[in-house]
């Protein structure tokens, strides 16, 4: 199946079911690593949202949500500069901290995002990702909960936008 946002023609890539099974593994996963731990789990808004809340409920420790929102893609391409417009409100110092994003592909955002909440002196700190593009990826730092390795092909659906739009398709499309 394909559709047509803002004149760019994109195709199925990942279906929501394949989604929602990855999502529930991963959410297991963060149970077992941080049982008997109370976890603060940071949402990157606004990409995140929907990967956010669909693994919050497969998560079966103790937590609490907080949100941020940053800003580096401009059209299909992720700018080296990063806007913060949003932010994080919870003192983190002391506690296990879980930042979910829904796609790292240069890790330029994400290496702002640990910089910053490393800065607010947390136990520990976790990243979880819906979607990672090695190929892209100019860091060293972990990614402790990836859910799916993809190319370094633009995609859109699950909560990724272009320009906007998309946010709201339950499948993920890639850019034909």
């Amino acid at each position: 199946m394909k559709k047509e946002i803002n004149q760019k023609l994109f195709e199925i890539y990942i279906s929501k079911q394949e989604i929602a099974s990855k999502i529930a593994h991963l959410g297991n996963r963060i149970s077992e690593d941080f049982e008997g731990k109370e976890l603060i789990i940071v949402g990157v808004l606004n990409g995140a949202f929907v990967f956010l809340a669909d693994l919050c409920r497969h998560i079966t420790v103790p937590t609490q949500l907080s949100f941020l929102r940053i800003s580096s893609y401009q059209g299909l391409q992720s700018s080296e500069s990063i806007e913060k417009k949003m932010e994080l409100n919870e003192d983190l110092s002391g506690k296990h901290v879980l930042i979910v994003e829904d796609i790292v592909d240069t890790g330029i955002s994400m290496n702002f995002l640990l910089n910053q909440i490393n800065s607010h002196a947390p136990s520990s700190i976790s990243v979880a990702t819906l979607l990672f593009k090695p190929e892209a990826f100019q860091f060293n730092y972990p990614l402790n909960y990836v859910g799916f390795e993809i190319p370094n092909k633009f995609v859109v659906g699950y909560g990724l936008d272009y320009d906007g739009l998309g946010r709201n398709l339950p499948d993920i499309y890639q850019l034909v």
